[in-house]
């Protein structure tokens, strides 16, 4: 679906925000007897935010809950993280404001209906292709890769690309 994402749209990204849950995982946990959680990350998804950080593209997670996982996958590939965010659209619209972005040029990815506020916030609203079925209609852009299974890593090559055409053009004019 990214094909059908207008290049102009990608090329005006200046931040995206991503849910993390079932977006950078697949949305499965295992609980150890202890309590602990464990869940399952690509590696390949830090390359990706490192070129898109690269080409000065602000980058943040929300997170509806406090999770000791989420904070050091956040700190293992240099994410701003908010987490216990009832409201994921006032964080989104609050660091967009901080940043100097304007809601158009912000990309949100989520995966389920708690993203939905955030989504219809922002100018390009991007869910990951496992996403429940509800946040389907509001997206522009649908991933081909699930969650936790490369999708990050699809946005960001799809934006990245964008931009560095858009750099090439500018260099050519």
């Amino acid at each position: 679906m990214a094909d059908a994402v207008a290049a102009d749209l990608l090329r005006r990204v200046r931040l995206i925000v991503f849910d993390f849950d079932g977006v950078f995982t697949d949305n499965a946990v295992w609980v150890l007897e202890d309590g602990r959680e464990l869940v399952r990350c690509t590696r390949m998804d830090g390359i990706g935010l490192d070129r898109l950080r690269a080409l000065g593209i602000h980058l943040a997670i929300v997170s509806t809950e406090v999770n000791p996982v989420v904070s050091a996958r956040a700190r293992k590939l240099k994410l701003r993280c908010i987490q216990a965010c009832d409201d994921k659209a006032a964080a989104v619209r609050g660091l967009a404001e901080e940043l100097g972005v304007s809601l158009g040029e912000t990309a949100f990815v989520g995966n389920d209906v708690n993203d939905l506020p955030a989504l219809t916030l922002v100018g390009l609203p991007v869910v990951v292709a496992d996403a429940h079925e509800d946040v389907h209609p509001v997206a522009r852009w649908r991933t081909r890769r699930p969650g936790g299974h490369g999708a990050v890593r699809e946005i960001c090559d799809t934006v990245a690309r964008a931009h560095e055409e858009r750099a090439a053009l500018r260099e050519t004019a």
